[in-house]
């Protein structure tokens, strides 16, 4: 600081907010890029790959999303020393966020449906946060911004900023460590990029990349029923409205703005029997439980993959673990509920009897 500058009240902790944001970062490693050899695909020249964003240490793709928005709430000046963060959220975010407010010792508040599983609610409160429960998903909006009028703070809105908090060019983000670790495979550039969308941040950043880069790459989104999103990219129209997803952590009942229609190639509209059957028996090939938002890239990966071989076609066909089941023992890997709440017991994927 040169003599005489007086620094602006509060800088000193933003100061120190980003530098502690930034070390945790420098302490995580990059996740895992796990091939799945699975037969009659790598005989036909197709290769599948999951980039495993399970390994985070919030434990799932959404801890990049929070990093993010920290750090872009903390450079607009939105978050200062005392603020409380508010999100809404069906979860994985909202455990994400509460990491990261820990780490700076903020007060943190998650808005989320009565329906999210225990395990997520439970990770908010071992990391300091507070959960406000609302009876379905297309209240979070409003109790969030309520919530964060009533205590002073900052609505984190991570349906607005998702798409515009990373860096979509490169700066170590999602796009960039999946194509930087496809350099060595047999199909290196790979044809299909598989995501799910509930903020729509995660395919927009992927999908700008994709161009940035000049990939020959396309972008899926795999969409589960009952979620808006399917509608909108096919119509356009912004006002659509829908049920929501019953697959934790991915779909909406309405158009998000981060979802940005025009990067996305293709839609597949997934059947919540072939999500959770999908999911199990992922997890049988990988030797672990996963969560069903899982399960959805894999039932629309298999389809890609399918419609490749029966053209003849050549290639890689890329998605993301999200997160790991263990979040999930008390609903979606529980028979019980499952029979409760979709009405049958699903063990094996109508996509994979097609092998």
């Amino acid at each position: 600081m040169t003599a005489g500058h007086v620094q602006p009240a509060g800088a000193a902790w933003v100061h120190r907010a980003i530098g502690l944001i930034q070390a945790d970062y420098q302490r995580s490693a990059d996740t895992h890029l796990i091939a799945l050899p699975l037969e009659p695909y790598r005989g036909a020249g197709i290769d599948l790959y999951f980039k495993d964003e399970s390994t985070h240490p919030t434990g799932s793709l959404k801890h990049r999303l929070a990093r993010s928005l920290f750090l872009y709430a903390l450079c607009n000046g939105w978050v200062r020393e005392g603020t409380t963060v508010v999100e809404a959220s069906s979860g994985s975010t909202a455990v994400s966020e509460a990491y990261f407010a820990q780490l700076l010792g903020l007060p943190f508040v998650a808005v989320m449906p009565r329906s999210t599983s225990p395990e997520k609610v439970d990770l908010i409160t071992f990391y300091g946060g507070r959960c406000h429960f609302v009876d379905n998903a297309a209240q979070v909006y409003d109790a969030a911004r309520q919530v964060a009028a009533d205590t002073g703070g900052h609505y984190m809105d991570q349906f607005t900023h998702a798409e515009r908090a990373t860096d979509w060019r490169g700066n170590n983000n999602i796009a960039q460590s999946m194509f930087s670790q496809m350099a060595h495979e047999r199909h290196p550039v790979p044809c299909w990029v598989v995501v799910g969308a509930g903020t729509g941040g995660t395919s927009a950043t992927i999908g700008r990349f994709i161009r940035y880069q000049m990939h020959h790459t396309q972008l899926c989104v795999a969409e589960p029923e009952g979620s808006v999103f399917s509608a909108y990219h096919r119509s356009g129209d912004a006002t659509l409205q829908a049920p929501g997803s019953r697959i934790e952590g991915i779909g909406r009942p309405r158009v998000e703005a981060s979802f940005i229609r025009t990067l996305i190639d293709r839609m597949i509209d997934v059947p919540d029997v072939d999500s959770l059957a999908a999911m199990h028996s992922l997890g049988r090939l990988l030797g672990r439980r996963l969560g069903p938002s899982t399960g959805t890239n894999f039932a629309a990966m298999l389809t890609l993959a399918n419609e490749m071989r029966e053209r003849g076609e050549r290639g890689s066909v890329m998605s993301l673990i999200c997160d790991g089941g263990e979040r999930y023992q008390h609903n979606y890997h529980d028979p019980a509920w499952v029979q409760q709440h979709f009405g049958q017991l699903v063990v094996e994927s109508p996509v994979l009897t097609r092998l």
